[in-house]
C-alpha cells in the first residue's frame, strides 16, 4: 500500500507510525509481514552468516527491521544485511536508521513479489552504493548475485555461493540456504 503524500526521511523520523515501511522515492510503502518459508530462510541464513561475520570480525549483520537510508528520499531494509567495521556509524549514531548503503544486501523473493519488484530494488541497491546484492529465490531454489557492474549470476544447487571481496572466505551451498 503506498501513500499519496510524499515524504523525506526527516518528516518520517519525526512520525510514529505503526508496522514496517520503506520509503522509495518520497513514496512510504508499508511492507506485508513475510511468509514463513520466506522469515526462516532469512533467519536461518542470517544467523549463518552473523556467526561467520562475528568470528571472523569483519563488521556487523542486520535483520530485516534494520533501516538503511540511501538518500534524502530512499530507506529500505533488506531481508539481511552486512556492514564492515570499517564503515560502521558511531554506536550514538546507530540508535536511528543507518545512514549509508550497506555493503551486502540479501533479499528474498516472496510469492506477491513481482521479478520487475525485484528487479528495482536490485537497481535501487546498486544504484546508491551497495556493492554485492544477493537475491534468493525460494522457487525455484535459486541465487542471483549481481556486483557493482550489475551483470547478474545464477546459482543453483550444487553450487556455493562465495562472498568474494566483501565477505572474503564466506561460503555457503546453495542447498543449504534452502534447507
Amino acid at each position: 500500500m503506498a501513500t499519496t503524500k510524499l515524504w523525506t526521511i526527516e518528516e518520517l523520523e519525526r512520525t510514529s507510525l505503526d508496522g514496517r515501511y520503506e520509503l522509495i522515492d518520497g513514496e512510504l510503502m508499508e511492507m506485508a509481514p513475510a511468509g514463513g518459508e520466506h522469515g526462516e530462510i532469512g533467519l536461518g541464513f542470517g544467523a549463518r552468516l552473523w556467526l561467520y561475520v562475528r568470528e571472523q570480525r569483519l563488521g556487523k549483520v542486520y535483520g530485516a527491521d534494520t533501516g538503511f537510508v540511501l538518500a534524502s528520499n530512499l530507506l529500505v531494509s533488506p531481508d539481511v544485511a552486512f556492514v564492515r567495521f570499517d564503515r560502521l556509524p558511531t554506536p550514538a549514531e546507530q540508535q536511528m536508521w543507518l545512514r549509508l548503503a550497506p555493503d551486502l544486501a540479501v533479499e528474498i523473493v516472496s510469492p506477491t513479489d513481482s521479478l520487475a519488484e525485484v528487479r528495482a530494488k536490485v537497481e535501487r541497491y546498486l544504484d546508491n552504493g551497495v556493492p554485492l546484492v544477493w537475491v534468493f529465490q525460494p522457487r525455484p531454489k535459486t541465487v542471483s548475485v549481481f556486483g557493482p557492474d550489475r551483470t547478474e549470476r545464477i546459482l543453483v544447487d550444487g553450487d556455493v555461493l562465495d562472498g568474494g571481496d566483501v565477505l572474503p572466505g564466506f561460503q555457503v551451498a546453495v542447498s543449504d540456504i534452502f534447507e
